[in-house]
């Protein structure tokens, strides 16, 4: 087979991985839409988000299962445990927290997830903290510091803690995924999923919607797991930097996405903030991207 005839399939499985972590950053922006357009409480929808995305994340995990002959275990252990239960709870947070500020505040702080999760690696594993991380994240903390303080005095600044305490946990999550390799990240995810459901069920009444909450409650949760299955696909195909790059485009969605079916518009220092924290976010990522792109011509050269 000649250099071209193999590059050939590896440039059809890149196209499509682009595709699907670029659509995954699309479905999951619709996320503050949906929670918005929701009149129920946030734990009623994360409870129907969590029933609804459990089901279908699940299905996938046993499609993939049949499909590539693995027949290896689902058994959580402690560790995926502690996902399962740090997921939910960051999930909860994340719902809870479009519903009293803006979707481009929180579209916006939980973008510096990474680097919050390289502190934390940095401070609990002592993981090397990059200079052009640690210069990003700096940038990035100048960004949300102008959001949140525009919150003050405008009701918002509840949300946007809630924002913030979203973030750290899924940035916690993103060491713990790291640390335990082992575990069946996806299938803890459907675990996740299904006890933010139990959960809801007790405190809460989910039977308790209208029709039109119980159409867009179903929409969110097979929105959450679609999301969730392009992004697992996708970034099988593409290097990790690329698929970075890629899923932050979710904020520019998110945003965009809230001004055409919410009319939102976030005040004048949300959006000076944002663009902060966006022009840090998009140059780390790119520039991990251009790293590995001439990593891997000089190893084609070679």
């Amino acid at each position: 087979m000649t250099d071209a005839a193999a590059a050939k399939p590896e440039a059809t499985e890149r196209t499509l991985g682009i595709i699907l972590v670029s659509s995954s950053a699309a479905v999951f922006g619709l996320t503050g839409v949906l929670t918005k357009s929701i009149h129920a409480d946030p734990l009623t929808t994360t409870c129907w988000r969590g029933f609804v995305g459990s089901i279908l994340i699940s299905l996938y995990v046993l499609w993939r299962r049949h499909r590539s002959g693995n027949r290896g275990t689902l058994r959580l252990g402690w560790r995926g445990w502690l996902l399962a239960v740090e997921g939910a709870l960051a999930s909860i947070a994340f719902i809870s927290a479009f519903k009293f500020t803006y979707v481009a505040n929180v579209a916006v702080i939980y973008a510096t997830s990474p680097f919050i999760a390289a502190l934390l690696a940095w401070v609990l594993v002592r993981e090397p903290f990059r200079l052009q991380t640690m210069l990003a994240a700096a940038v990035s903390l100048c960004g949300v510091g102008i959001m949140v303080w525009s919150g003050f005095g405008t009701g918002h600044l509840f949300g946007d803690g809630l924002a913030l305490l979203m973030t750290a946990g899924s940035a916690l999550y993103m060491i713990m995924v790291r640390a335990f390799r082992d575990t069946p990240v996806v299938w803890a995810g459907a675990v996740s999923a299904f006890l933010l459901f139990i959960f809801g069920w007790f405190v809460t009444d989910p039977l308790a919607v209208s029709a039109r909450d119980a159409v867009l409650l179903v929409t969110f949760g097979a929105s959450f797991a679609l999301s969730s299955i392009l992004w697992t696909e996708g970034a099988r195909l593409i290097p990790a930097p690329e698929s970075g790059l890629l899923g932050s485009a979710e904020v520019p969605f998110a945003i965009l996405f809230a001004f055409l079916f919410l009319a939102e518009i976030p005040p004048v220092a949300s959006m000076v903030g944002g663009a902060i924290v966006l022009c840090a976010v998009f140059a780390h990522a790119g520039r991990d991207w251009l790293a590995a792109r001439s990593q891997r011509a000089a190893s084609n050269i070679s």
